[in-house]
């Protein structure tokens, strides 16, 4: 079973949260490690008319349209015709739809680029505004079928590797756990914390009902035979409830964890 594992956004936040768990007596190492990342989207084109005309029924895109309209209302109640803007005047990164617009208006020729300003020459229609359209594959999966009858969609893949920084837990105190949880709270992203909250839990009662077990099992042996028949271990919360399951040999990989821990200290059945 592995260890618990935050994922931070840098190295700077990487030894900070690993100095800060050490000062807390809390057992922990560093991780760095360069992986890509993978994405695929859907790529629909055409005029803001053409694919409403279309979207009838597919909520991401009926959705996209909404708020393109709502965006270029926006957009162009304080950006009026013959002035100039510095791009961070007219959007910030936040707003896709907004750039998914300037690059249209852009491209339609309404807007030109003037020693690093953008200006507003005229305001087409909406309807008329040749735009493209990104949809996550996983956002769209129900509606891929209805996508490929009406829209001659396209697809993107985004492939980019970058390096990850992370920091592992060695704990299976429960108390431990929990400190642990407390401080990476300010550095590890939400998807780790996420993750590593009910993995913090497994561990901590798979190795609270382990050391119980092995005050009568004290052969390795013995000790996995009896932990394979109690499989799951079920874990009931208030509003919720944890199934721990595992098989042979990831208990025989947490036993010498365990055990290299100092917590548990077993014989080798006979030969």
């Amino acid at each position: 079973m592995r260890t618990l594992r935050f994922e931070v956004l840098g190295k700077d936040e990487m030894n900070s949260l690993s100095q800060e768990l050490s000062r807390a007596g809390i057992m922990n190492r560093t991780r760095e490690e360069v992986r890509p990342d993978v994405a695929h989207y859907l790529l629909l084109r055409g005029t803001y008319t053409w694919l409403l005309e279309r979207a009838g029924g597919i909520k991401p895109v009926e959705e996209s349209l909404e708020e393109l309209k709502a965006a270029f209302d926006d957009l162009l109640s304080y950006w009026e015709i013959g002035t100039e803007k510095r791009v961070e005047e007219l959007f910030d990164e936040s707003e896709h739809g907004k750039l998914t617009l300037v690059m249209a208006l852009i491209e339609s020729g309404a807007v030109v680029e003037s020693e690093g300003k953008l200006i507003l020459k005229e305001v087409p229609s909406l309807g008329s505004l040749e735009l493209e359209l990104r949809f996550p594959i996983d956002e769209v999966g129900e509606y891929l079928d209805a996508i490929e009858e009406r829209f001659n969609a396209g697809m993107i893949t985004e492939f980019t590797l970058g390096k990850h920084y992370y920091v592992d837990v060695m704990e299976v105190d429960r108390e431990l756990v929990k400190g642990a949880l407390r401080i990476a709270e300010e550095y590890a992203t939400e998807e780790s914390m996420v993750n590593a909250t009910f993995e913090g839990i497994a561990r901590s009662v798979l190795a609270d009902v382990i050391l119980e077990m092995a005050q009568k099992h004290r052969r390795k042996n013995e000790l996995i035979e009896a932990l394979m028949e109690r499989e799951p271990i079920v874990v009931e919360g208030e509003n919720e409830r944890v199934n721990v399951y595992f098989d042979e040999d990831a208990v025989e990989d947490f036993l010498k964890e365990l055990q290299t821990m100092g917590y548990l200290k077993l014989t080798s059945s006979p030969p």
